[in-house]
C-alpha cells in the first residue's frame, strides 16, 4: 500500500535579474510579495517567488531581484525531463506572459528538481489510516514532517512534529495521537463541495 502513495514533484527556476527601473519593462522590482501564485491555465508554472523579497541578504547586489518560477508535475509530465536550458527558456517566456518583466535582463540562472516533494492526496490515500496505524505500531518510529506522515504541512507544521516526537521520546510516550494531530484543525481546512 505504501508504495501506491502518490506524490507530485517540484522544479524551481531560479532567474537573477538587474532591477528595472522602467515600469514599462515589468512591474516586478515594485512588488512586495514572496509568493503570487499564478491562476493562468495558459502558464505551466503555478507559482512564482521572490526570493529577494525574503530577505535582501539573498542578493549580492541590492540592484538585482532573484525569483523563481514554481512547477510542480508529476515524474511521468514531459516538464520534468526537460534540459535545464530548455526550462530556462520556458520560465522567461512565461515570466514575460506574466507581464510582471517585458524586457528582462537576466544575469544568471539556475534550476532545481525536487522529486517526491509534495505528498498527494489520490491513489491509494484514502487507505492511509491502514498504513498509519500499522506504522504506529513500532515502538522505535516516530513518523514526522510532510513526506514522513504523507500530508501537505506547511514548514511550521513539520517542525512541530518533530518538537512533539521528541518530546514524546523524552517522556516515553507511546501514543502517536499528538504528533498526529498537527494541523488538523477544521477551521483551516477546505470543506469539499457537492
Amino acid at each position: 500500500m505504501a508504495s501506491h502513495l502518490q506524490y507530485r514533484d517540484f522544479i524551481i527556476v531560479g532567474m537573477l535579474f538587474r532591477k528595472q527601473k522602467d515600469q514599462q519593462c515589468g512591474k516586478i522590482s515594485g512588488l512586495k510579495d514572496n509568493w503570487i501564485y499564478l491562476q493562468d491555465g495558459t502558464l505551466m508554472a503555478g507559482r512564482l517567488q521572490i526570493f529577494s523579497n525574503w530577505s535582501p541578504s539573498m542578493v549580492k547586489d541590492e540592484e538585482t531581484i532573484w525569483v523563481g518560477l514554481e512547477n510542480f508535475c508529476r515524474d511521468t509530465d514531459p516538464v520534468r525531463n526537460k534540459e535545464p536550458e530548455m526550462m530556462i527558456q520556458l520560465a522567461l517566456e512565461e515570466i514575460k506572459k506574466t507581464g510582471l518583466i517585458n524586457k528582462e535582463e537576466l544575469l544568471d540562472a539556475t534550476v532545481i528538481k525536487v522529486p517526491n516533494a509534495y505528498p498527494s492526496y489520490i491513489g491509494a490515500y484514502e487507505q492511509f489510516p491502514l498504513l498509519q496505524k500499522f506504522l504506529d505500531g513500532f515502538q522505535n518510529l516516530y513518523l514526522i514532517g510532510r513526506n514522513g506522515m504523507h500530508r501537505y504541512n506547511n514548514t511550521d507544521h513539520s517542525m512541530t512534529t518533530a518538537m512533539i516526537a521528541v518530546e514524546n521520546i523524552i517522556q516515553n510516550k507511546k501514543s502517536r495521537d499528538n504528533i498526529w494531530a498537527v494541523n488538523m484543525e477544521k477551521d483551516f481546512h477546505e470543506e469539499k463541495k457537492g
